[in-house]
């Protein structure tokens, strides 16, 4: 089999399609149950999808909020007020901010609606190409016949297609070296019961669904060799921010001498954040750790704190699986000579 069709294999799902005049976005919030689109035909519709958790993960934000820009110009709307409205939608993806500033530098030169649109497919297609390499790079780091786990959800939903974290998944399956993936479910949000077990069944992928609190036990039993992440933002001496849970598992994985990766494309890595302590973390709407789909399972007047990410220390980091190389053992050093500008 070619390395063209390795691929394309257990990989089927597109969720961010642009159509020309809008942008149709997988509707995350309604999975497994219902596969409904949503579509977008102005910037404050992405800006409110982004905000809203029906396109999620930092790359797929990223992408969303260049198409969001597009729009914008060719419905005349003042690009900069476009610009800060999908600025301010969340807080702690890079890849947003780091989109809209590719955009935002096409705009000073120039560009037209036309051009903008060839940027913003040039972002997708590229965050594809990455995700691909990267998923070859992160697969060569893992022992054949192995299980790993992972953590949210970093596949083809988070992303322009492939994924990050679940790339690394997908080429490992292909290549025989992952059997099995545990997926922990990812509370409150329940990204990985919902949206990566769905991801895994659809593209048959040998996968079990655990408990968030599973994880260490199963790390004892010595049935995990790899914990495989993604990220929100990566600063500069590796420290990686994820979702939460994420820095728990590091903590787990080093006790048991279990591997840990953290996959994700260089427009991730934040050089200008100094560590994780710099990296500001998003708090979200305590009603969704109340509530399960919306309905509240707590007691009325219970009160809750609602971090969406946590940061891992780059010394419980195994390796930084980017498309620009693998960075084991990250610190500011390695990473500068990747990264540096």
């Amino acid at each position: 089999m070619t390395s063209a069709s390795l691929t394309q294999t257990h990989d089927s799902i597109r969720a961010v399609q642009w159509c020309g005049d809008y942008l149709r976005l997988l509707d995350q919030r309604l999975l497994p149950a219902e596969e409904q689109w949503l579509d977008c035909h102005d910037a404050e519709a992405v800006t409110q999808a982004i905000q809203d958790l029906a396109v999620r993960g930092a790359p797929a934000i990223g992408i969303a909020a260049a198409w969001g820009v597009v729009l914008a110009a060719q419905r005349g709307t003042h690009l900069d007020q476009a610009l800060a409205q999908l600025r301010a939608a969340r807080p702690t993806a890079v890849n947003l901010m780091w989109a809209l500033d590719r955009m935002k530098a096409r705009i000073d030169a120039g560009a037209d609606a036309a051009a903008l649109e060839r940027e913003a497919q040039a972002i997708q297609d590229e965050d594809l190409a990455a995700n691909r390499h990267m998923g070859e790079l992160g697969a060569a780091l893992i022992e054949p016949g192995s299980s790993v786990m992972t953590h949210c959800n970093t596949g083809s939903l988070a992303t322009s297609g492939y994924g990050t974290a679940l790339g690394v998944i997908r080429a490992g399956v292909t290549a025989g070296r992952i059997l099995h993936v545990y997926a922990g479910e990812t509370r409150p949000w329940q990204q990985g019961a919902r949206l990566t077990m769905w991801e895994l069944v659809r593209d048959g992928i040998p996968a079990k669904l655990i408990a968030d609190s599973a994880a260490s036990h199963l790390m004892k039993a010595g049935e995990v060799k790899w914990v495989i992440v993604g990220a929100d933002r990566i600063a500069a001496n590796g420290d990686t921010a994820n979702k939460i849970g994420t820095y728990q598992l590091a903590i787990a994985a080093r006790h048991h001498g279990v591997k840990f990766m953290v996959v994700a494309p260089s427009s991730t890595v934040d050089m200008a954040t100094a560590s994780g302590d710099d990296i500001e973390i998003e708090l979200r709407d305590a009603a969704e750790l109340l509530s399960v789909a919306g309905r509240r399972t707590v007691i009325e007047g219970a009160q809750a704190w609602n971090p969406v990410f946590d940061v891992t220390p780059a010394s419980l980091i195994d390796a930084i699986v980017t498309e620009r190389g693998v960075i084991e053992q990250p610190s500011a050093e390695r990473m500068r000579a990747v990264f540096a500008a």
